[in-house]
């Protein structure tokens, strides 16, 4: 079995969400461990999450199942049904078509580490639950209404 160092698997710094939804997130660090041993059924990434920044724009996927394992520090996942801290050794499962919209935001003084594990499917749409906001199976990010992005008005 091939050993994946984090640090040199592929990474990304921010998001890819049109402006202004990319702020919250701007500071997130993500490594593609998945991506970098070549997995092609599911993702797995390994999130640094500093104070302040979020892990994403609330969302729910159609047609891909989420998971998280907090590895260390503290999060509040954000979801319909409230919040819940979540610390080092917690989960959190989010079933594909659920309609409940999460993330994790990290209110505390510390980094926060975890791993997202994500399955692939070429047909998963995206809903932002906050925003007016979605992407389709191509992954390009519209409005709710099918609209182009760039519509979207900006505060």
């Amino acid at each position: 079995m091939p050993k994946i160092d984090p640090v040199t698997a592929p990474s990304r710094r921010g998001s890819a969400y049109p402006a202004p939804h990319d702020a919250p997130c701007a500071d997130r660090l993500r490594h593609r461990l998945g991506d970098a041993g070549g997995l092609t059924a599911f993702g797995v990434n390994l999130m640094h999450l500093p104070p302040g920044a979020w892990s994403s724009q609330r969302h729910w996927h159609s047609h891909e199942d989420e998971f998280v394992h907090i590895l260390s520090g503290e999060v509040v996942l954000v979801e319909d049904g409230g919040e819940t801290v979540l610390i080092a050794g917690d989960c959190a499962a989010f079933p594909a078509g659920s309609g409940n919209g999460h993330h994790l935001i990290n209110r505390s003084d510390a980094i926060a580490t975890f791993l997202e594990v994500g399955s692939r499917d070429d047909r998963d749409c995206t809903t932002y639950s906050d925003i007016d906001m979605k992407t389709g199976a191509d992954g390009a990010y519209v409005r709710k209404d099918g609209s182009p992005i760039s519509a979207i008005s900006r505060p």
